[in-house]
């Protein structure tokens, strides 16, 4: 059935429903600000055929993917980014891409037509530009914004500069530049040395229209949907699908998108442990939709006989290696609670007590009703 899904119309539902949520929870008075990346889907190759590709529009602040459209490969990807920011409305956004996509039609299209400001990377791809970027008096330019950042076994201290560039001396080889920003990075690995980078951005934002610090936090925020695609690979396990017929690869991509909008919409900040929360009670996932469980008059699924399960599963079946068999490590064996009310029971640490023990769990949680083997017996 996914197979002759139409994705087109999939992922316009989807990113109207993630817009209207974004616009609901967008501060008011605060830039919007999107970033452009695409994402190879590893597992829909085929020896007959190459990996789906897949370009997105997301945003920095709750990683909601407001459009995505199916490219073929990657290196279409220039030709499709105007076709896909076109149904967004961008009046006043701020739109950050990579390298890939700084082309001069499409940031020329983005503020004559979207009315949109960008923060466009330059390389040694584009040798006109970035030469004039790189012949600036950065020596002569103290630091505006320094940020730190640890983790990883890493600390990364990144600062910026800023240096407006007028028109009247010419400007520089790039559509609408206003502002060009050097941003320097410095990684300090833990028992390794240290690297250094400078990267050249250009803007079509005045100065008088945004701060370095903001600035910086864009350019930092593009990682947002390098975030999201991890998310979609260990959490949902994206990479592993080995859906390849028709539209289907874009289809489960288009419903990952929508689960972890949704739950951040919601203020979801562990995304990987509410979805096993969900995965181990899916009752949970009803109040998502609005759906409360109050048993009703008609009998609903939310009746107390179906409702009338353990909050949470015993703590020896943790997914968590840290938590699993926590009693076992005191000398004691795990607690399992009796089904017929009475007190908790110890059954033995052995391998044959412990698999009872599951059992006795999966007969609470569906009903079944199974005798419990304990030590004095």
């Amino acid at each position: 059935m996914l197979a002759a899904v139409d994705g087109d119309a999939l992922d316009q539902a989807v990113g109207a429903y993630l817009t209207t949520r974004n616009t609901a929870g967008t501060a008011s008075g605060k830039r919007q600000v999107i970033a452009v990346d695409g994402k190879s889907l590893r597992g829909s190759a085929r020896l007959s055929a190459g990996r789906r590709h897949l370009l997105s529009a997301v945003t920095h602040h709750r990683a909601l993917t407001l459009a995505q459209a199916e490219v073929g490969t990657k290196t279409n990807e220039t030709a499709h980014f105007q076709p896909l920011l076109e149904p967004l409305d961008l009046n006043g956004a701020l739109v950050t891409f990579d390298a890939l996509h700084s082309v001069q039609a499409n940031v020329t299209w983005l503020v004559e037509t979207k009315n949109a400001h960008y923060i466009a990377m330059i390389k040694r791809d584009q040798p006109t530009a970035y030469r004039q970027l790189a012949a600036l008096p950065w020596p002569d330019i103290a630091v505006q914004h320094t940020a730190y950042s640890a983790g990883h076994g890493r600390r990364e201290p990144r600062s910026i500069k800023t240096c407006g560039i007028a028109d009247a001396l010419g400007g520089i080889a790039f559509s609408h530049g206003r502002l060009a920003l050097r941003v320097h990075r410095r990684r300090n690995q833990t028992g390794g040395c240290e690297s250094r980078e400078s990267v050249y951005a250009v803007t079509s934002l005045d100065a008088n229209h945004i701060t370095p610090a903001e600035l910086a936090a864009a350019v930092r925020g593009h990682w947002a949907v390098e975030a999201l695609h991890y998310v979609r690979d260990v959490t949902y396990a994206e990479d592993a699908s080995i859906f390849h017929t028709g539209t289907a690869p874009r289809a489960m991509a288009t419903f990952r998108n929508l689960a972890v909008g949704l739950l951040k919409t919601l203020g979801a900040v562990n995304n990987a442990k509410t979805t096993r929360a969900i995965r181990d009670q899916p009752e949970r996932a009803l109040p998502l939709r609005g759906i409360t469980n109050n048993p009703d008059a008609q009998g609903t699924w939310s009746s107390p006989a179906r409702t009338a399960r353990p909050e949470t599963r015993p703590r020896y079946f943790s997914r968590t290696p840290a938590t699993r068999y926590p009693s076992r490590r005191r000398g004691q064996a795990p607690q399992v609670p009796c089904l017929r009310g009475g007190p908790m029971v110890r059954p033995s640490c052995s391998s044959m007590a412990l698999q009872r023990a599951a059992k006795v769990h999966r007969s609470m949680r569906y009903g079944a009703v199974l005798p419990v083997r304990t030590e004095q017996s």
